[in-house]
């Protein structure tokens, strides 16, 4: 059964001039914006419909992406005990980088105590500032895991598909892919047309990269034009924090990762710097979800691999989100004057680990599950979350940024681990010896 239309790496010629090239094209996109934000913040505000559009046309495309890579990759592995094995893998290694990610969070937040001096009287906060977060929090945590699971299942799989739940989407594509080969030479037409429509998808996100550029201008300028280069003075202490627990995670503990898996960290995020850069621009992840796939395959790592990694990690591998968690409650803390007790960081680190765990797919995300797990710890106000509201769009970008690495490292070392990564070809490609053109569709 031939993976194709999908998986098959391939060398693209040279890129030619180089303002032809994506990288470049971003690069000149996210210098245009931060100008027409400083020089004229009212028009910059306006292109934000850019932003918006851009990543509308990606998340128009990635649940049928998900489903099309996710159904093929299991369909034609023919091994399904392999299947289950990776699946397994992938939720051992995400709990276990969860951990890392949250314990890095408090020992940050104690080490250099970034709450430490603000002595802020808590009635003199705004509760109207946090009460759409409080609501959603309570939603969610009315449901606890009970809820967390059920809410897995989608209710149809075209409802899943219309809101692009991605883990509910990956649910039903793990079931409808497991069922096709357990069909057999029955299943071979089905497969043969959901290969079909993925190289249709693939082409047609091809050609919505190219718009990228825009994307990032709109995201950029808006920022600025928005909040201004002074925005983050009041709480600027915790997000140079964050931005420096962020690249410590990335490039010394996810970098020992990879070291162990035989590649190179530097070398790999420079073979995804388009991405990066669009996910640093719009603070979503999910902007680049299809290209990403579609990029570690051409790596060369097996398509049942980064099928089942990639989308799940969108919910169970959050990094950098772990590592806010831990930092901006234990901030909180220290800012509204409220001691903690061990007790109290074990009670954190607990909820924490399950929290974090639905925070991809919920509106204002970040909010809502800090805002959960403070509810949580009955030891911290919860009223001090207005205390990050303000900065939450800068910390944003780094921890869609960082939660984009740790799935992508995923992906590749659990690859590595199940001798589903082409060594020879990922060399090459990160050494620059096969050039790969995401636009060539």
């Amino acid at each position: 059964m031939s993976t194709t239309a999908i998986a098959a790496p391939k060398a693209s010629a040279p890129s030619g001039p180089i303002y032809k090239s994506l990288f470049f094209q971003v690069l000149v996109a996210l210098v245009l914006g931060i100008l027409i934000g400083m020089i004229w913040p009212e028009f910059a505000v306006g292109l934000k419909i850019f932003s918006d559009a851009f990543l509308k046309l990606i998340t128009m495309i990635v649940a049928p992406i998900v489903f099309c890579v996710v159904v093929h990759g299991i369909a034609g592995a023919g091994d399904l005990k392999k299947v289950g094995r990776v699946g397994v893998k992938a939720l051992i290694y995400f709990e276990v980088m969860t951990t890392i990610a949250l314990v890095l969070g408090i020992v940050l937040a104690y080490a250099f105590g970034p709450g430490h001096g603000m002595n802020i009287d808590t009635a003199t906060l705004d509760p109207k500032a946090m009460s759409t977060a409080a609501s959603n929090a309570q939603k969610l945590q009315g449901g606890g895991l009970g809820g967390f699971l059920l809410n897995v299942i989608p209710t149809t799989s075209f409802d899943a598909l219309a809101r692009n739940d991605v883990l509910q989407v990956l649910f039903f594509a793990v079931l409808f892919g497991v069922s096709l080969a357990l069909v057999g030479e029955k299943g071979e037409k089905v497969t043969a047309m959901i290969d079909a429509i993925a190289a249709v998808l693939f082409k047609a996100m091809g050609l919505i990269v190219r718009l990228a550029p825009l994307g990032v201008l709109g995201a950029v300028a808006y920022t600025v034009g928005r909040y201004g280069v002074g925005s983050l003075k009041q709480l600027l202490s915790l997000v140079v924090l964050f931005y420096a627990a962020v690249a410590f995670f990335v490039f010394v503990i996810l970098g020992l990762v990879m070291r162990m898996a035989g590649l190179n960290i530097f070398k790999f995020l420079a073979y995804l710097r388009e991405e990066l850069m669009i996910v640093l621009a719009t603070a979503s992840s999910d902007s680049v979800l299809p290209q990403v796939m579609r990029k570690l395959e051409r790596l060369g790592a097996k398509d049942s691999v980064v099928g089942l990694v990639i989308p799940t990690g969108y919910s169970f591998n959050l990094d950098a989100f772990s590592i806010y968690l831990t930092l901006a409650v234990v901030f909180i803390a220290q800012a509204t004057g409220t001691p903690l007790s061990f007790g109290d960081l074990l009670l954190i680190l607990g909820i924490s680990l399950v929290t974090s765990k639905g925070a991809h797919g919920v509106p204002g995300s970040a909010i809502v599950i800090l805002a959960a797990t403070l509810n949580a710890v009955p030891t911290i106000p919860a009223i001090g979350l207005v205390l990050v509201l303000s900065v939450d769009w800068f910390v944003g970008m780094a921890r869609a940024l960082g939660n984009l690495i740790g799935n992508c490292v995923a992906t590749v070392v659990i690859a590595a681990w199940e001798k589903d990564l082409d060594m020879e070809r990922a060399q090459a490609v990160l050494d620059g010896k096969v050039e790969v053109d995401l636009t060539a569709g």
